[in-house]
């Protein structure tokens, strides 16, 4: 295990520092965005070839879910970001640190997003070290979750992007469809398939990987997810106050009545 995870860090340092160099050329810091899923990507096929033991079905059926998703989310992000300019968080860091951006970003926001990544993928990496008996019921419900996560993801940054394609919808707001239910149906959908990478890893024996996502969940719902987007969309989104007070805000569920007494912001 040590020693696997010891080569998915060395690769990860390797990749974001030369991010951070040609994100300098670039003068974008946002391209990293683009790296995080293909990231775990290499991470899990890196330390698959590396295992010391013959591959077992858990790890083909993993490495090809997190494929799937490491993928599909990288091509939506670059799809999303292309010909947009900087994201506007790391334009607001830049303009903050001003001149020593250069150097502050590498510490800000490329090595902080490969040491995540890093911690995040233990499940992946433990997966490719034990390897664990044959598959069973904990690897069938892995990929339940995996498949609703994926189908929430998925069909949320469809919908989202089909919404935004229409020039009629310039300014409004998306309610409708899976942002009835969750104000991220995305952002939910991402931490389930994480949750579904550990029953896969738990499955093996490795347990101890629930810090992967409970990292994942934290980030998503109450750091560079939810909290951050929503601090924006708060002040440039007419609506979104009615919005939240009426939706959800990461787990699914059914919108509150205008006079109703269920929590809704969750």
């Amino acid at each position: 295990m040590i020693e696997l995870a010891f080569a998915a860090g060395a690769l990860l340092f390797t990749a974001v520092s030369l991010l951070w160099l040609l994100s300098l050329f670039l003068h974008d810091a946002g391209i990293v965005d683009v790296f995080w899923g293909p990231g775990f990507v290499a991470v899990f096929w890196l330390t698959f070839v590396l295992a010391p033991h013959t591959a077992v079905p858990r790890q083909w059926l993993l490495g090809l879910l997190v494929t799937l998703w490491g993928l599909r989310l990288a091509a939506h992000i670059a799809r999303r970001n292309w010909g947009q300019g900087e994201d506007f968080r790391y334009a607001r860091w830049r303009q903050e640190a001003g001149p020593s951006w250069w150097w502050r970003s590498y510490f800000k926001v490329f090595l902080l997003q490969g040491a995540l990544l890093w911690l995040i993928s233990l499940p992946l990496i433990a997966v490719n070290t034990v390897g664990g008996p044959p598959l069973g019921w904990l690897d069938g419900t892995a990929v339940l979750f995996w498949l609703v996560g994926f189908l929430l993801e998925a069909g949320g940054d469809w919908q989202l992007a089909r919404f935004r394609s229409d020039p009629a919808n310039r300014g409004q707001l998306l309610s409708s469809g899976l942002w009835r239910y969750t104000r991220h149906p995305n952002y939910f959908g991402d931490a389930v398939q994480w949750w579904a990478f550990f029953l896969f890893a738990l499955a093996a024996g490795a347990w101890w990987t629930m810090v992967s996502p409970l990292v994942m969940t934290i980030l998503l719902r109450r750091v560079s997810g939810v909290a951050m987007l929503e601090r924006t969309l708060q002040q440039t989104k007419p609506g979104y106050a009615a919005y939240m007070a009426r939706t959800n805000a990461f787990f699914p569920g059914p919108q509150a009545r205008e006079n109703g007494h269920w929590e809704t912001n969750r």
